[in-house]
This record gives structure tokens, sequence and C-alpha cells, in this order.
């Protein structure tokens, strides 16, 4: 075979592959590398508009400001109304002790208000006693007053005469007599009257002891009556009942816990962030979650509030890096975040899932950037 001269030999391969597949080949890696240049740029553009503002995390988790239901009083438990899951709402009944001990008591508290009023109306008709006493003791006051003063006139009168010997000495012996057991009866009658009248100040003494003790007696049938109202325990909030335990005819005492009502249709997010990841956020931002129970959803929320402190500074033993070797650990902020979804996803929506939380905070940066000019600026 004759070859070309100054043409350079060609390899096996080359022999092998025409000249149109290599030129194909060429072109499909062509594609490939500005495609990849492409979806780079969008990559790249997407990040620097949105993606380097995004801060998220994963350690975060559906919450619910549940209420544990427990009983003010103790006693038997008669009635569990609600079963394990149910859905109750504000002021329904859960669970009934037994109200006889109560109802005894209610009954004994109100019979001794009873007796108090009794002790009143009847000091109050003593009063009124009293006050006709006194009317008929100033009578017998004034009739004595009159009887002494005419006895008195009757010896001054016969004394002169019973002197020159016109009246016997008998005569004016009886006339003071007379004199003197009148004014004997003034005296008591006096006596009579001062003392209906000091009955009437002890008496409205009496009066008020016994409002005070009617106030007291009050007070215990009031107490009596909530203690009896609190046999029966009700939801304080609408939720879903969880964790019940309470089963008819068990005791149980103040503080005791039965169950759990859980507000499911108000579910939030808590979000712990690093500290480096906050420094940009601001309640009202947008957020974005991913819920695991709900894979490939994309729910919606806005930031509702922060933590007054890192989690550390609520926690049952709070460090204390004053003391011994000292190794910087990053802390993280509890951030709560309000969900913006409707009734049929909150019903998924259950405390305790896992979620993954994006929180953009574009709008603080362009805020600090404003605030950054204008400073220079000035």
């Amino acid at each position: 075979m004759s070859t070309t001269v100054g043409s350079p030999p060609l390899a096996p391969q080359d022999l092998a592959v025409p000249p149109t597949r290599r030129s194909g080949r060429r072109g499909i890696m062509i594609a490939i590398g500005i495609v990849a240049l492409v979806v780079a740029a969008i990559w790249l553009a997407r990040w620097w508009t949105v993606g380097r503002f995004i801060e998220g995390t994963d350690d975060a988790y559906l919450q619910a400001d549940s209420v544990t239901v427990a009983p003010k009083i103790s006693g038997y438990v008669t009635d569990v109304y609600v079963g394990e899951n149910a859905m109750v709402k504000a002021g329904d009944p859960l669970v009934r002790l037994d109200t006889r001990q109560y109802q005894v008591a209610l009954n004994q508290a109100q019979a001794t208000v009873d007796a108090r009023e009794a002790d009143i109306q009847r000091a109050q008709a003593d009063i009124q006693q009293q006050h006709a006493n006194i009317e008929q003791a100033k009578a017998q006051q004034q009739v004595a007053r009159v009887s002494a003063q005419h006895a008195r006139d009757e010896v001054q009168r016969y004394a002169p005469l019973a002197a020159t010997g016109a009246e016997t000495s008998e005569r004016l012996a009886e006339l003071t007599s007379t004199r003197d057991q009148a004014l004997a009866t003034l005296a008591a009658n006096t006596a009579a009257l001062a003392g209906a009248q000091t009955q009437i100040a002890a008496t409205t003494a009496q009066i008020a002891q016994a409002r005070a003790q009617l106030e007291a007696a009050q007070a215990s049938a009031q107490q009596s009556r909530l203690d009896l109202q609190d046999t029966v325990i009700r939801s304080a909030l609408t939720g879903k009942v969880g964790d019940r335990t309470v089963r008819v005819g068990q005791y149980v005492q103040p503080g005791t816990r039965m169950l759990t009502v859980v507000p499911v249709q108000s579910t939030y997010v808590e979000a712990n962030f690093k500290e480096t990841q906050v420094g940009h956020m601001r309640i009202g931002q947008p957020v974005t979650l991913h819920v695991d129970a709900l894979p490939g959803a994309d729910l919606h929320g806005v930031v509702d509030s922060f933590a007054p402190g890192t989690g550390s500074q609520f926690a049952l033993l709070p460090p204390e890096n004053a003391t011994g070797n000292f190794t910087k650990i990053v802390q993280r902020v509890p951030v709560r975040i309000r969900i913006e979804t409707g009734p049929e996803t909150r019903s998924v929506l259950l405390p305790g899932l896992s979620v993954t939380v994006d929180v953009d905070t574009k709008s603080a940066r362009e805020r600090d950037r404003r605030i950054e000019e204008e400073n220079d600026h000035g």
C-alpha cells in the first residue's frame, strides 16, 4: 500500500471510526458543555439573587401548646366521657369524679349560712323589741318624775303646817314616805331606761358579729360549691385527646395527670438556628417548610418570634463558662414560625414531626445595605 509523502500514518482507531462519527461525538460533547454552562449560570444567578439569602436548618420540629388535664380536688373517677385521640371543644366535659362528699359539704355549709342569717334576723327583732322597751321606760320615767314632783310639793306644803300644829306629824310623815317612794321609783325607771339603751348597743354588736360569721359561712359555701363544680373536669381548649391514662374507679388527687389536650389545629414550627444564622432574620420574613411526613410538598410560613435567649440559657443546668477550660460551641436560638396553610394540611401536621426550614432573609439584607449606604453618604 502506498502512502502520501509527508502525511502522518493513521492510528488503528482512526482507521476504525469514520470522520462523520467523530464530528457527531464532538458535537454532543459541545452541546453537553453548553448545557452544563447554562445550568451553572442559572444556578449561580439563582444563588446570587435568592440562595445566598436563605438560612436553613433541619433542627426544627412541629410544636403545639398542649394542656395537661388534672383535677383540682381528690376523689374517685365515676365517668370518663372521651376516648383516646378524640376531638373535643373548649368547655366539653372530660371526666367526672364522685360528687357525694362534696354535695354533703355544700349542704352543711348552706345550713351554716341559713343559721347565721337566722341569728341576724333574731338580733334585728331584739333591737325592735328594745326600741319598744325604751319607749315604755321613757313613759314610766315620765310618770315617776311627775309623781315624785307631786310628792315633793306636798311635803313642802304640809311641812309648815305641821310645824305650827295645823296638821299632824303623822300626815307629814306619810307624805314624806310617799315622796321618797316616788323618788326611788323615778331612779329605778331612769336606770331601766339606761339599761334598755345599753342593750341596743350590745345587740348591734351581736349583729355585726353575726354578719361576719355569715360572710365566713358564705365563703365556705362558695368554696364547697366550687369543689362540687370541679368534680366535672372540662377541656380548657379545642383539640385532640392524647396520653389518656385515667380510668373509671381510679382515685385521683389534685395535680394527677389524667390526659392531654393537643390543639392540633394550632401547630407551629420551632426551629433552632445557629447564632451565625439569625443576624439577618426578622419577624415577618417568608419561610419555606418541608415536612418529612409530606415528602415533595412545599409549605409556607412566616417568622413569628424569637426566643429571648439561646437554648442553653433555659436549660436545667445552664453552662458556666467562667470555670475550667473553655471550648467555644456554636449556640442555637429557638425561632417560632407560624404555618400558613389550610385545614386539610393541618390534619397531617402533628406535634413532634421533623421539619426542614428555609428562611428568606433578603429583605433584612437589603435594609442593612440601605442603612450602610445612608451612613456612608452622611
